[in-house]
């Protein structure tokens, strides 16, 4: 029997003893073998941990995990015990985590088989994997383009059929921005629906971790394991998780989709506007209602979240100092160790820590980060109010299509831009997703963004679900898988 090509299709049938579940980790690494060459979504393949994690589900009696056999990708910020994890950074580059994150213990008790760790912006600060410091990934739709990050090794593993489902994190838009650039579905969860244990940190009151899928089907029974309370998170929510898979009914029928049109004046590219306003159309087909809106200060999530964001990377990224763990260089004295360890952060993740630095210093809290929380308060207030109104909120998940590999690397704020329209939904601390929504002239994807109300992902999935079945999107070209 071939390998399916779904985590649900191949979770069947390895439960039915159809096909083992030794047989489609041998397929999954041998795909990552032909194609990770000229794509580097991996940084690290964990051969033999998969393997023999396989071989043991195989020797078990059939049983109900709902992801029996199914390979899945960690980005390399994710904890695993026993593997390395470096979060894209020379300062992890040999750190073993003595303990695995609370989504990877989810994960394996559903019966997945980590197949290894996904490539990043070091310490996921990125918006298209070119920070990290082992190289950059590549995108499956043209590999002189990038991907998208922080996640991007992450998206291009799935959009590329190296595995059917992967783990990124986000915290302004890294799991939705990849996504949208590769084709393939990316879902941000309301902050506190899923775990932080065992993510290294970047904005603790912004990141979440997230799944990728080609479909929603798929995404449902992977975010239905990971979602759900911790006590190991003092952030995470008590709240129920439903079953998303129920949700995917095939009907939005009355469904009302807020469009904020005034946010897309500047800086969108006709192919993602064309793309964007076809999306529309095919939601008012399904039935969905229409809405302008307003989201009056949406346009400053950009100035707001590289304030708050990088004030909490400088927080956090200060336990990096050579004496608890991590790599440490040889000095004569302790101040010079120090020293010479923290060089070796990346030129951005310096860039983002002095920013955060500064705007905490005394005389500059006040007028920077104090009045950054004053705005993401409004932000989430604007979206408060539009849900009083709507079901979602729909905008295009990037502003461009993928720009070719070192177009924006000399200039910070370009590359910051490509997460104008997803930052939002992190300050706020509500669910969005991105849903590929056909792919420009030039046949590079898309993506459609969605946000919902807290702890409504069930939405996000139903109307994922409905675009899947109205959008057919190609596959990346051949020759590049």
């Amino acid at each position: 029997m071939m390998v399916p090509r779904t985590a649900c299709l191949i979770r069947a049938a390895v439960a039915a003893r159809e096909i083992s579940a030794t047989e489609v980790c041998r397929d999954a690494l041998e795909r990552i073998s032909g194609a990770d060459g000229s794509l580097h979504a991996f940084l690290h393949v964990d051969e033999k941990g998969a393997l023999d994690r396989a071989a043991m589900l195989d020797r078990q009696p059939p049983g109900a995990a709902p992801l029996l056999g199914v390979p899945v990708a960690l980005k390399d910020n994710i904890c695993t015990a026993g593997v390395r994890t470096t979060a894209g950074s020379r300062l992890l580059e040999r750190y073993v985590p003595p303990y695995s994150a609370a989504v990877v213990e989810r994960l394996e008790r559903a019966g997945a088989v980590i197949v290894g760790k996904t490539n990043c912006d070091e310490f996921a600060m990125g918006s298209s994997t070119e920070h990290s410091a082992f190289g950059p990934s590549r995108n499956p739709w043209d590999r002189d383009r990038i991907p998208g990050g922080s996640s991007g090794g992450s998206a291009v593993a799935v959009a590329a059929d190296m595995v059917p489902l992967a783990l990124g994190s986000e915290t302004g838009g890294s799991i939705r921005q990849p996504a949208a650039l590769c084709g393939v579905l990316g879902l941000k969860p309301t902050y506190g629906r899923v775990s932080r244990y065992g993510l290294i940190a970047f904005g603790s009151s912004l990141d979440q971790i997230g799944p990728f899928a080609r479909s929603a089907r798929d995404m449902a029974a992977l975010f239905g394991i990971i979602a759900g309370r911790d006590s190991r998170d003092a952030t995470s929510a008590a709240e129920a998780v439903p079953d998303y898979t129920a949700a995917l009914t095939g009907d939005i029928t009355g469904l009302r989709v807020g469009v904020p049109r005034g946010l897309l004046d500047e800086g969108v590219e006709p192919g993602v506007r064309a793309s964007f306003d076809a999306a529309l159309r095919e939601l008012e087909g399904a039935g969905a209602i229409l809405t302008e809106l307003a989201l009056p200060h949406a346009a400053l999530a950009i100035p707001v979240y590289y304030l708050v964001a990088n004030a909490e990377a400088s927080s956090n990224l200060a336990r990096y100092d050579g004496v608890r763990y991590g790599t440490r260089a040889d000095a004569a004295t302790p101040g010079a160790m120090y020293y010479k360890t923290r060089a070796l952060f990346g030129a951005e993740v310096k860039r983002r820590i002095m920013i955060g630095t500064f705007v905490l210093s005394a005389g500059y809290y006040d007028a920077y980060y104090v009045k950054a929380q004053q705005v993401r308060a409004l932000i989430r207030k604007d979206y408060d109010e539009a849900f009083a109104r709507v079901d979602v909120v729909a905008l295009p998940t990037s502003p461009t299509v993928a720009f070719k590999l070192g177009a924006r690397t000399a200039d910070p704020i370009q590359m910051y831009l490509s997460d104008v329209f997803t930052a939002a939904a992190n300050l706020a601390g509500l669910p969005a997703i991105s849903v590929p929504s056909g792919v420009t002239k030039e046949g590079l994807p898309v993506g459609l963004q969605l946000t919902a109300r807290p702890f409504d992902e069930a939405t996000l999935l139903r109307v994922a679900d409905v675009m899947e079945r109205r959008i057919v999107m190609p596959r990346p070209p051949a020759g590049s898988i």
